[in-house]
């Protein structure tokens, strides 16, 4: 019986070439583009890109790529708690003191007549974690902390907790890579403004609280700690402040102490007693 069922041969579709014997040259371009465009190439072409932008805000180039990454990623971003070096904080104590000496060198030569108790206020105000973090907003560095599973659930608040810290980090880390010159020019940069504008009262909110009361007869104020939430590495307070015959006022802080002066400011402010500032 002749079959008469024609021979069904399989074309390669158009456009795309058949396979190609391995030593051909015309293979070579075809791997060169695929490694090109690989996941890994992308991923690393990206990174790159985001430290470049980094870069450009913060004014310096590293050398030391891992320098500015570690200054960026915070402690719950770590895989493991064993880590911790890997996290910004080593860097944060090394940018705390050069932060400082930095800034005491600006004051000394700024302001020539000041005795070492105004030059002492001025450093305090200026090197203080709110100032840092006013630094850190204003270049933009919000987006960049690498955040893991506790502090993206942590959120805005977690964010804003870091800002100093990171600003801290990233002295130190261009300290490292540029060294002292380098991270003069930082902070000089961003700090030099901000010393020549007028200083702003640094009286603590509790001193002045205590002040008041004892005008009135009152008696001391007294702080009681409501409340303490939030993961170990970045506890959050919240403290009630007493006095006889007026409603408690609470606060909340990353410490005690800083949450009992947000209390005393809060009674200060509803009380309407002056002179008061939780700046300090």
């Amino acid at each position: 019986m002749n079959d008469d069922t024609p021979d069904i041969q399989t074309a390669e579709p158009a456009g795309l070439p058949g396979p190609t014997p391995d030593g051909d040259p015309q293979a070579e371009p075809a791997r060169k583009k695929r490694a090109r465009s690989s996941p890994k190439s992308s991923s690393k072409t990206g990174l790159k890109a985001a430290n470049a932008a980094i870069e450009a805000r913060i004014g310096h180039s590293f050398v030391d790529s891992g320098l500015l990454a570690t200054a960026f990623t915070h402690v719950s971003a770590l895989k493991s708690a064993r880590k911790r070096g890997d996290s910004y904080q080593r860097l944060e104590f090394l940018g705390d003191h050069v932060l400082g000496l930095i800034v005491s060198d600006m004051l000394y030569r700024a302001f020539p007549s000041a005795d070492e108790g105004e030059l002492s206020k001025r450093l305090a105000d200026l090197v203080r974690k709110e100032s840092c973090a006013d630094v850190a907003k204003s270049l933009g560095l919000l987006d960049d902390i690498k955040l893991g599973a506790v502090g993206a659930g942590a959120g805005a608040r977690l964010r804003k907790s870091v800002l100093g810290d990171v600003c801290e980090a990233v002295i130190g880390a261009i300290f490292l890579d540029g060294g002292y010159t380098a991270a003069a020019g930082f902070v000089e940069r961003n700090w030099t403004e901000r010393m020549h504008k007028p200083r702003r009262p640094l009286r603590d909110p509790k001193t002045v609280l205590q002040e008041w009361a004892q005008g009135k007869g009152l008696p001391t104020p007294v702080y009681r700690e409501v409340e303490r939430t939030g993961p170990h590495h970045d506890p959050q307070f919240r403290v009630a402040v007493d006095l006889p015959g007026l409603e408690p006022a609470e606060g909340v802080g990353g410490s005690k102490r800083a949450a009992e002066k947000v209390a005393a400011s809060v009674m200060i402010a509803r009380e309407g007693v002056s002179g008061g500032s939780n700046d300090g």
